[in-house]
């Protein structure tokens, strides 16, 4: 095996833990149904089940960095390749609510430790030319795990019984197979010598990864790094003035990846297309679709993000996704609710049904003047459901152009913020603080996350879909102009260069 074959080799084995990271974040998209039936959820109960995972991620995050710095990162990404495997297992099993919870934040912790370490590993271990297309084979396995994951959800559909359980335990399966592989990967050579000064141990590494001039290179540059350091890095030197440059561009990347609202699309794609007025099996092969899309524009990403450039990428991207989203509001606002005989004879409860035949051959142009002609006819239970179950059935809406607007969305993520941001994160955090900040930035990043994914079924129910892609629009148009603004180029730099553009900066 030559130089670059191994180090494609090591990365490709690290990054599956991504692969795991994106089944497990899309999977629920297709339990959502039978786990909301049989734990009888309501909306808040549903966005906490399906975004509780995150405060899991949470701890993950806060806690990997720190912990890959002191025990190696190797070892992490062992302990979450067993978190996976648990987390599958007890969420398929579960017969109670706070079980399920338990289960699913468990699987949370190793999402957490996943995310931020296997980035952290690869940058350390991949020569500068190959380091941001190798960082983002991380990605890359994330949006396959997703797309793998709305294929199983499919085919898992109409098992039967209880299918969701066999969506979310047939994770299990690559989660042990990870496992199995980190034992073939070495340790990070530059924490080897940061933290235990085995220099001729990550020599070896080196020189397997890019021949022995480069690892005398390498080795040279990481013992300089070292020796302009005096101290261990700490939170209060990751917000020092010498930082205010980085952490303004690592914050501020992190809040706008997920205020644009992906994981809404990715945790509940189709319920999405439900809303469009989709059928149960339309809603899920889209979701398919979306999935591919997600799969085809990151390698896509992978292709450009060392020849065109981060930036670039970003700003192309982010430009992107405030037009789709724009589409998608604009779909949904032009929709309009027709009631008739054919529609009302769909709803299942009888008195709903008698109530509202008096409103046969009525036509609405919103969600919400639609509810408020409801409400008088209604009980407040009985409009709630009809808001989470029954609405889309009246739905005239131009759902081809709903379609059109969410793929090029994932698309136009695919290319920018999902693969770039963290090939941003990895590259220009110094090393001797590159742990401790990636974790404070990854903990952001989830609550952030947690926000969108805990709010996202109380908004499609009480502000309804319009105002909800139209706020999500709005922050995308935001993260354009942050791009604009701050973030700066890292291509084709070593570590030791962009730290010392930053810091200087």
């Amino acid at each position: 095996m030559n130089n670059k074959s191994y180090t494609i080799f090591i990365s490709f084995v690290v990054a599956l833990g991504g692969f795991l990271l994106g089944f497990d974040s899309a999977v629920i998209s297709g339990a959502v149904g039978g786990i909301s039936e049989y734990f009888s959820m309501t909306d808040w109960e549903l966005g906490f089940s399906v975004g509780c995972v995150i405060f899991g991620a949470m701890a993950g995050n806060i806690s990997a960095g720190p912990l890959s710095d002191r025990f190696g990162r190797k070892k992490i990404l062992i302990v979450t390749a067993i978190l996976f495997t648990v987390s599958a297992l007890w969420s398929a099993l579960a017969t109670g609510y706070t079980e399920f919870i338990i289960a699913r934040i468990i699987g949370g912790i190793g999402i957490g430790g996943a995310i931020l370490i296997a980035p952290i590993y690869i940058a350390e271990v991949a020569p500068p030319k190959l380091r941001g297309g190798l960082v983002s084979l991380n990605q890359l396995n994330i949006v396959l795990g997703i797309s793998v994951a709305y294929f199983s959800n499919y085919f898992l559909k109409d098992v039967e019984g209880e299918s969701w359980r066999w969506m979310l335990g047939v994770e299990a399966i690559p989660a042990f197979i990870y496992f199995l592989a980190l034992f073939s990967i070495p340790r990070s050579p530059r924490w080897l010598i940061q933290q235990l000064n085995l220099v001729e141990i990550a020599e070896r590494i080196l020189i397997k990864i890019g021949g022995k001039d480069y690892a005398l290179t390498t080795i040279e540059e990481i013992q300089r790094g070292i020796a302009k350091k005096e101290k261990k890095g700490t939170i209060a030197e990751l917000f020092s003035s010498r930082m205010h440059t980085i952490v303004i561009i690592a914050f501020g990347i992190a809040f706008f990846q997920q205020i644009t609202g992906i994981n809404a699309i990715f945790y509940y794609a189709p319920t999405i297309f439900e809303q469009a007025g989709g059928s149960t099996d339309s809603s899920f092969l889209q979701a398919i679709v979306v999935g591919l899309t997600n799969l085809v524009f990151t390698l896509v990403a992978i292709r450009l993000i060392d020849r065109l450039g981060r930036k670039p990428l970003l700003i192309i991207g982010t430009a992107t996704m405030a037009i789709a989203l724009s589409m998608a509001t604009l779909a949904f606002n032009n929709a309009t609710y027709d009631l008739n005989t054919n529609n009302i004879q769909k709803i299942e409860n009888t008195e709903v049904r008698s109530n509202i035949e008096r409103l046969d051959g009525m036509s609405f142009k919103s969600q919400t003047e639609l509810f408020n002609k409801l409400s008088p006819l209604l009980s407040e239970l009985q409009l709630n459901d009809f808001k989470r179950n029954e609405v889309k059935k009246f739905i005239n809406i131009n759902a081809t152009l709903v379609l059109i607007a969410i793929l090029l969305y994932v698309a136009a993520f695919a290319i920018s913020l999902g693969p770039v941001m963290w090939t941003l994160l990895s590259e220009i955090f110094p090393g001797s603080i590159k742990g401790i900040a990636i974790s404070a930035v990854g903990f952001f990043n989830s609550l952030v996350s947690y926000t969108v994914t805990q709010f996202f079924p109380w908004e499609l129910t009480n502000l309804g879909p319009t105002l909800t892609f139209a706020i999500y629009a709005g922050m995308a148009i935001l993260s354009l102009l942050f791009v604009m603004k701050f973030v700066i180029e890292t291509k084709g730099k070593t570590l030791e260069e962009v730290e010392e553009l930053l810091i200087r900066g």
